[in-house]
């Protein structure tokens, strides 16, 4: 009996120390790993809970901010998609662009501030398989600042475009500050282009009485010539877009009805 025991100790002995060259620890170090995940979970969904609330402050930091400034641009913004204000102004405090605003205002600072109106891809949590994290893609119209060049243009541009290297105040904005908007709906670049010439910019231009220092205004040789050059580019402009969008198409053609009746040559020379 003595050596059974001696015998059974032995192997559990074995086996501890088989675990501990296998797993390269103790058996009893091993079983705890369960409590260590999840208490990096906790700490996870803490950390997430901050940054919410670093979100929130930085939010309300904003809103302290806004001025005069701000509110014309978010009325001009607001009148021109449909918006409400307060739509537009939780928009650009809650964007990560927020400081091109006030890069926009300062002393000599950007010369065009733009905004995308268009449909996104939402990234929204799977309630039937949240176990293993996955995602639905759904488009969703958003308004966000951009510079224009990191993501694709497919709804609408609202732009600001200032006229001077002076500082942007609450009392000259109107004056320092144009407004306007570009649309190219469902990535129509070419179409969005021409309507924004044609019916905007080139009947602004003919109407517009005060050239700077050209004292002639609009009867001065070169404004004219502009102005044609204008005209002349919306014109190609338009055809090439027709000639890309005009494709030719061809029909399928029942021929047996025509052909059905020829027996000869003769038949073949009469119908052609």
């Amino acid at each position: 009996t003595e050596n059974k025991y001696r015998h059974g100790g032995n192997l559990k002995t074995r086996s501890t120390e088989l675990g501990s060259a296998v797993t390269g620890s103790s058996l009893t170090t091993v079983l705890p790993a369960s409590t260590t995940v999840k208490k990096s979970i906790v700490l996870s969904s803490e950390s997430r809970k901050e940054l919410a609330k670093q979100a929130k402050v930085t939010k309300e930091e904003r809103r302290a901010q806004i001025d005069g400034r701000h509110r014309y641009l978010i009325s001009r913004l607001a009148d021109g998609l449909d918006l409400s204000e307060q739509q537009v102004e939780e928009t650009i405090i809650s964007d990560d662009k927020f400081q091109l605003i006030e890069q926009f205002f300062a002393p000599s600072g950007l010369k065009k501030l733009l905004f995308f109106y268009q449909d996104v891809l939402q990234q929204k949590l799977n309630a039937s398989s949240r176990s293993d994290g996955s995602t639905n893609s759904l488009p969703q119209k958003k308004l966000f600042i951009t510079m224009g060049s990191t993501e694709d243009f497919t709804g609408t541009c609202a732009f600001f475009l200032r006229t001077s290297d002076e500082v942007i105040t609450a009392s000259n904005v109107s004056q320092e500050v144009n407004f306007g908007m570009f649309d190219c709906t469902e990535g129509n670049i070419l179409q969005g282009l021409e309507f924004f010439l044609s019916q905007v910019m080139v009947p602004a231009l003919k109407s517009q009485q005060n050239w700077g220092a050209v004292k002639e205004g609009l009867k001065n040789s070169q404004i004219q010539e502009f102005l044609y050059s204008v005209d002349k580019f919306v014109g190609t402009l338009s055809s090439s877009r027709q000639n890309i969008e005009d494709k030719i198409q061809l029909t399928k053609v029942d021929i047996d009805i025509y052909v059905r009746n020829l027996q000869n040559p003769s038949d073949y020379i009469t119908a052609g």
